[in-house]
């Protein structure tokens, strides 16, 4: 008697019955590796792949599958989105690619759930090219994909992560965007444009989503060109694109590495100071709670995002360097209210909404001390030059995050230690750019924000794959 005959089909039948009964939203590869069959067993590439994406909370996908036209085969949203995350990782530049090296890999195909059209005469028991999405549905899957069906994959790996390092995870929190240049002729400088090249009222026939809008490079460092320029000298202006924007919140955990907490892409006509709500939006509801403490560059210097951070009694900030360092500093007493040139504290005269800005916030008129509410005879002390036309009056926002803005101690320790967690942002760009975020070949607003979230989907991957290789 051939008992391993026996043996293999007790496998095969128990490896049949584990696939049947397997949830049809999720991908193959959560099956356990007894229930495998031998040729996905024994192919290293596959085994490499399944262990990685293992660490996606796949259970967060909708129980919904992803339907093709009427006569076609139901491809679950698993098998794309799974699909896509190999070709980042891969580098494969377009989807053809992608296509060739699934057909080339067929355990992949197995591994990711495509349903298989079967073959009896093949080693896989399956037509490889037959088991695939076209090269055209393929692609265009990727824009068509709601971006809340991958933000609840970053919400599961967030859990994921606060679980397993408790409390202290997203304590400090960086937030930076990172512009992306559009895939249109209008941002290649060596292609012909009728008229203006970045006008924003003739829209790019390539891409009918992207903005223009401009990158700021007075803070970049060059490598000089002439003679006897210095090597740190600065360039003193910008570029213009056409293209979006992707805004992250990171957080870091020492020894560990870097983590995204929250994305969203928006055009490149957006400032960067509309990414901090949303963001932090996202981050609030993974978290479930607000970080102590946050980091970012000189744009994000308003006051509603001191005002954010500041809680009294609570040792919370955002380390954030003024926007302009030779601004004079408004000083305040003790009850809040701001200090005039002769550093008396001038009282709340009346206050208005003001409505003209992208926050809206109640701002007050602080008038001279001397004079409201009612003169006390006194003059001012410093003669200042608006004395004889009533004194001096200032207009500042009410909230908290004014004062907080200019008292904060940017020379303290405690300042610079959480100042130096900016990097974290730049290290996860740094990843992106690797991945291609900067340059996607896209040509729409979706597939470019879905893109970006399975970029960072697949950057938090990797992370949690070292550290299970490290407790190891």
């Amino acid at each position: 008697m051939n008992f391993n005959h026996i043996t293999n089909r007790f496998n095969w039948r128990k490896r049949v019955s584990a696939e049947k009964t397997l949830p049809s939203h999720l991908p193959r590869l959560v099956l356990k590796d007894n229930h495998q069959p031998n040729y996905v067993n024994q192919c290293p590439t596959a085994q490499r792949y399944i262990k990685l994406l293992r660490f996606l909370e796949w259970e967060q996908l909708p129980a919904t599958l992803s339907h093709q036209r009427t006569g076609e085969r139901t491809v679950p949203l698993a098998a794309y989105i799974g699909a896509y995350l190999l070709k980042l990782d891969l580098e494969l530049r377009t989807i053809g690619a992608l296509r060739r090296y699934l057909r080339e890999h067929p355990s992949l195909i197995w591994a990711l759930g495509f349903p298989l059209a079967e073959k009896r005469d093949t080693v896989h028991g399956f037509d490889a090219d037959a088991s695939l999405p076209t090269h055209r549905h393929l692609s265009k899957k990727l824009s068509t994909i709601p971006n809340e069906t991958l933000q609840a994959l970053l919400d599961g790996q967030v859990a994921t992560l606060l679980s397993q390092f408790g409390s202290a995870f997203g304590d400090v929190v960086a937030l930076d965007t990172k512009h992306i240049v559009a895939w249109v002729k209008e941002n290649n400088p060596k292609a012909y444009v009728k008229g203006k090249r970045f006008d924003k009222t003739t829209q790019p026939a390539g891409d009918p989503d992207c903005k223009v809008g401009y990158k700021n490079r007075s803070n970049q460092v060059v490598t000089p060109t002439k003679e006897g320029k210095a090597a740190s000298s600065k360039v003193g202006k910008g570029e213009y694109y056409w293209g979006y924007a992707s805004g992250i919140v990171v957080t870091k955990m020492a020894d560990v590495g870097e983590f995204v907490l929250a994305e969203t892409t928006m055009t490149f006509d957006q400032p960067d100071l509309a990414y901090f709500f949303p963001l932090m939006e996202q981050t609030e509801q993974r978290l479930g709670r607000r970080p102590r403490f946050a980091t970012m560059d000189a744009a994000y210097d308003a006051f509603y995002i001191y005002d954010y951070f500041h809680r009294e009694g609570e040792d919370g900030f955002a380390a954030i360097p003024l926007r302009n360092m030779k601004q004079g500093k408004q000083s305040f007493d003790e009850n809040g209210l701001p200090l005039c040139d002769a550093h008396l504290p001038m009282p709340l005269k009346s206050r208005f909404r003001n409505r003209t800005k992208m926050v809206q916030f109640w701002k007050g008129r602080y008038a001279c001390p001397l004079l409201h509410p009612q003169p006390n005879g006194k003059t001012c002390p410093i003669d200042h030059a608006k004395w004889p036309d009533g004194g001096c009056v200032k207009q500042l926002p009410t909230s908290a995050g004014v004062r907080v803005r200019y008292q904060l101690d940017r020379e303290s320790e405690s300042f610079k230690a959480v100042y130096r967690q900016r990097t974290a942002a730049e290290r996860i760009f740094s990843q992106a750019i690797y991945l291609g975020i900067e340059r996607p070949k896209l040509r729409n607003r979706q597939a470019i924000a879905n893109q970006n979230t399975l970029t960072y989907l697949l950057i938090n991957l990797r992370a949690q794959q070292r550290i299970a290789e490290t407790v190891k």
